[in-house]
């Protein structure tokens, strides 16, 4: 996909995944359905460490499944078991940002809501 008019964007990504080297970051990015969200923050990290996470409208253990899969393909971590509830997969994430440095994508955030509306006190 070609980019018209995102330089600016792009760089702003760039500056905030910079700055999380040195501390934690928490940005939000909004914006109408279909636009290249998703697209703009694959292109803005590409060479970079990240892992990319889709919340799926399905059950908490079905979802946890798929980020362990995807967690240990993208950043190599193992994982014992089979974690059910997010908020465990998080913590784990959380340790492992502790001693490496990575980018974590959450897409559709908001449909935690729909899998388990406690996800976000836990996090």
């Amino acid at each position: 996909m070609r980019f018209y008019n995102r330089e600016e964007e792009i760089k702003l990504i760039q500056r905030t995944e910079e700055k999380s080297l040195s501390s934690a970051c928490f940005t939000v990015i909004m914006g109408r359905r279909r636009v290249g969200k998703t697209t703009l923050l694959r292109k803005a990290l590409e060479g970079k460490r990240y892992i990319y996470l889709f919340v799926l409208r399905t059950n908490e253990a079905l979802l946890c499944d798929a980020f362990k899969k995807e967690i240990m393909n993208k950043l190599s971590i193992p994982i014992y078991g089979n974690p059910t509830r997010f908020v465990d997969l998080f913590e784990l994430l959380m340790q492992y940002a502790s001693r490496e440095h990575f980018t974590l994508i959450i897409d559709e955030f908001q449909d935690f809501d729909r899998v388990n509306p406690s996800i976000f006190s836990d996090i």
